[in-house]
C-alpha cells in the first residue's frame, strides 16, 4: 500500500510539497488509525477500511483510480506444511468462489 500512496503522490505531482508533513504506518492498519484518530490531517488508507456494501462508513473519501499506480495482488497459498489439509482446501475454494467475490466486492475490490 505503501509504494501505491507514493506513486499517486508522483502522478499528482504532489510528492515534494507533503514531504515535510509525510508520516508513515507501520502497517495499513496503523495508517488507518493515524486518520480516524485525527492525528493525520488526511491519509491513504484500504478500501475495505472505509467502505461497504457500496457505502463510506463516514467521513469524506476519494478512490484512486487504478492507473495511478501499480496493481495490488492479493493472493492465498497453502503451505507445504498445510498441504492435504482439508481445511485449508476448503477455504481456498471458498475464497474462489461467488460468495466471497460478492464479500470482496462488497468492500469495494475489484476482482482479476
Amino acid at each position: 500500500y505503501g509504494l501505491a500512496a507514493t506513486q499517486v503522490l508522483d502522478k499528482l505531482g504532489l510528492s515534494e510539497a507533503v514531504k515535510a508533513k509525510l508520516v508513515e504506518g507501520q502497517n495499513i492498519t496503523q495508517a488507518h488509525q493515524f486518520v480516524s484518530t485525527g492525528n493525520a490531517e488526511l491519509g491513504f488508507v484500504a478500501l475495505s477500511q472505509v467502505y461497504k456494501d457500496g457505502k463510506l462508513g463516514s467521513g469524506s473519501a476519494w478512490i484512486v483510480p487504478d492507473a495511478m499506480y501499480e496493481p495490488i495482488r492479493q493472493d492465498a497459498v497453502i503451505l507445504k506444511h498445510g498441504a492435504g489439509n482439508p481445511a485449508a482446501a476448503a477455504l481456498v475454494e471458498y475464497l474462489q468462489g461467488p460468495e466471497a467475490a460478492r464479500v470482496i466486492e462488497s468492500f469495494g475490490y475489484k476482482l482479476p
